[in-house]
């Protein structure tokens, strides 16, 4: 399998790393030669300051776009248009009408389309998503999410709703295995050009909800669940990966097997490829995700919730 990389930023150099390390990586491409130059003498791959160049000269087989979100409308345009397999980065575009053109794109060329949200391949989240299919601690009722940290340096071009609240709404939907009717949102701006922190509730039928908190303003560095059943209350570190059972007086600490989310997450999309493997984020998935996020800065806009009707 040959694999290329747009985009080698703050975050997509991790990406270039995996896949040099899984012996799949041919290519980069960044519009900074300097980056080019270093990496793609780094890892003894092909270098190319352009998609036009990409494109023309190098043979692959798929793509993973790390470049900011304003971009990847069309640039995965144009990569699912050359018939190649495409990962991009959370979210899939900016506006949900043009992921959900990707997803006809991808579906008519039979193409794997996925987008990155990697907290699905967090071995905590996946541990709690296990003990809730097994009704272990009794019916999921409510998600609570706390992510906090200083400002990536990287994102110029998305407040915080798209950037950062969009990998818990996934994990919401994921967890619940359901999307939400109706979402109520308030965020503002203190210290950046888009909003830097936002209090987002998901409602989910049956009354199941999801709270999520996030902030670009806070020092600590904070990502942390908790699932509410009717039995005990399931709380995880995702930076960790350590998971904690409150049942009774006497709380239970399971250290899961801890395992880098983005190797599972890029080892889970070249499965795809070869037709074997289901956890990937579906297309349509990820245009809800966008839809929601949509939604969210809709209602703290307005100053009322919105409903939706998703696939």
């Amino acid at each position: 399998m040959r694999i290329v990389q747009i985009g080698i930023g703050g975050w997509g150099k991790n990406h270039v790393r995996i896949l040099s390390q899984l012996g799949v990586l041919v290519a980069v491409c960044d519009s900074d030669p300097q980056k080019n130059k270093q990496y793609g003498q780094k890892y003894s791959v092909n270098s190319y300051e352009s998609l036009d160049e990409l494109l023309r000269t190098e043979e692959f087989d798929g793509a993973f776009v790390v470049t900011p979100t304003s971009t990847h409308m069309e640039i995965v345009k144009r990569l699912l248009e050359a018939k190649k397999h495409v990962f991009v980065e959370k979210p899939m575009t900016y506006q949900s009408k043009d992921g959900q053109s990707l997803a006809r794109l991808a579906e008519k060329n039979k193409l794997v389309l996925t987008c990155g949200y990697i907290e699905r391949f967090n071995p905590a989240v996946g541990t709690i998503r296990e003990m809730i299919s097994e009704k272990r601690y009794g019916d999921l009722v409510m998600l609570e999410f706390h992510r906090e940290n200083r400002m990536p340096l990287h994102i110029k071009d998305v407040g915080i709703i798209h950037d950062t609240a969009v990998h818990d709404i996934d994990t919401a939907n994921w967890l619940f295995g359901d999307t939400p009717h109706v979402i109520f949102a308030r965020a503002g701006s203190i210290r950046h050009e888009h909003e830097d922190f936002a209090s987002i509730m998901l409602g989910y039928k049956n009354d199941r909800t999801a709270i999520i908190s996030s902030n670009w303003i806070t020092l600590k560095k904070q990502r942390k669940l908790s699932a509410v059943c009717t039995d005990a209350i399931i709380s995880a570190d995702f930076i960790s990966q350590e998971i904690v059972i409150e049942k009774d007086d006497k709380p239970e600490t399971i250290q899961s097997k801890k395992q880098e989310p983005l190797l599972l997450e890029i080892q889970s999309f070249l499965g795809a490829i070869n037709g074997n493997d289901t956890q990937i984020v579906k297309p349509q998935e990820a245009v809800n995700i966008t839809r929601i996020a949509e939604a969210a800065l809709l209602s703290s806009q307005k100053g009322v919730p919105i409903y939706l009707d998703l696939k």
